[in-house]
């Protein structure tokens, strides 16, 4: 695709350390109003209906936060949530997906452009056969697929999650069937990220399995202490939906990938990773948004990229302006639509008092 330089990825600035067990906090910047716009998102009478958790941090250091609202009943019971309450994820869990696969890959334990290592396509004539790793982080496998959250209508993700391949989601989503040739063109699925999952699990085995890995090499380096993944009963990570963490240490996987990578001078991320995360590769026709590799791009002046999730989850990266945003809570389709704007409606108060 064609597309404007990207912006560069800020520093650390030198007189505000990484956060460690305690962010670090400063007052919002002069000039800077936005207690209308949080006020809103925090509105019961408003589209986006229930907000968890909003968080703003702007180099480096935590100007903004707030919460409300008490857990949903699948998620807990009931009890009110605070900075401590671990947050479910949904789909912002494939954003460290891609993570851990630049780990592997740097690892030397996986090759982007190889075909993807998975058995159940390993049978002559599948044409499955051709599709890459590179295909599954980019959504652009070709795999048959319904992501649709309906008990209305045939949906492979609710099947996957909730109903027959919840013991084994990446053995369900393998045994989609190619509907179109890899990499010519994008589809977003849950399935996939799954299988991805699953990649990487063998990639590791048998030294080490998925969640030592990503608690050794991701959750501990950074200090995302409440963060928990589920492990379905095959072994696989179902990154595609479900990692639980509180709001702040989200907001500390989004500063990760806002400098590089980079956590106290440690290369966390290989080299170029986050660039391969926030260069766009596709267009989605449902939502007109662009997407790169387990992360979407937005086309705002800011240079922002996004790891998004279902019913209104969001880190926003932002280069520009050295912010990041998570949005953790509960919105219909009515209120998602108008997230794009809210969020950038933040960044623009920022920018406004720079």
């Amino acid at each position: 695709m064609n597309q404007a330089p990207l912006i560069a990825l800020p520093h650390q600035p030198e007189e505000t350390p990484y956060p460690g067990a305690d962010w670090p906090t400063a007052e919002l910047p002069k000039g800077v109003e936005i207690e209308a716009l949080l006020n809103e998102m925090f509105d019961p009478e408003s589209l986006f209906h229930e907000t968890f958790g909003v968080v703003i941090v702007h180099k480096g250091k935590v100007v903004a936060q707030r919460y409300a609202n008490r857990l949903p009943s699948f998620e807990g019971n009931g009890e009110e949530i605070t900075k401590e309450t671990p947050l479910l994820s949904w789909s912002l869990a494939k954003s460290m997906l891609h993570a851990v696969i630049g780990m592997l890959v740097s690892d030397g334990r996986l090759v982007l452009d190889a075909p993807a290592p998975v058995d159940a396509w390993s049978n002559p004539g599948d044409p499955r056969q051709s599709i890459r790793t590179a295909d599954l982080l980019a959504m652009r496998d070709g795999l048959k697929w319904s992501e649709v959250y309906s008990v209305d209508a045939p949906s492979d993700v609710v099947a996957m999650l909730f109903g027959e391949g919840r013991d084994d989601v990446a053995g369900f989503a393998e045994k989609s069937p190619a509907e179109a040739p890899p990499n010519s063109r994008y589809a977003y699925s849950s399935g996939t990220s799954n299988i991805l999952s699953a990649i990487a699990s063998h990639a590791l085995a048998p030294e080490t399995r998925i969640d030592e890995f990503l608690q050794s090499r991701l959750l501990d380096p950074i200090g995302m202490s409440s963060a928990r993944a589920t492990i379905d009963d095959a072994g696989t990570w179902v990154a595609s939906t479900f990692v639980y963490a509180t709001a702040l240490d989200f907001a500390r996987f989004g500063l990760l990938y806002l400098r590089d990578g980079v956590w106290r001078g440690e290369q966390i991320l290989p080299e170029g990773w986050v660039d391969h995360a926030r260069t766009p590769l596709s267009r989605d026709e449902a939502n007109g948004y662009l997407y790169g590799n387990h992360w979407w791009v937005s086309e705002d002046r800011y240079g922002s990229f996004w790891g998004n999730g279902h019913e209104g989850q969001c880190i926003l990266v932002c280069p520009a302006l050295d912010l990041v945003l998570v949005r953790i809570g509960r919105t219909g389709d009515e209120g998602c639509a108008l997230l794009p704007a809210w969020r950038e409606a933040i960044l623009d108060a920022f920018a406004a008092a720079d």
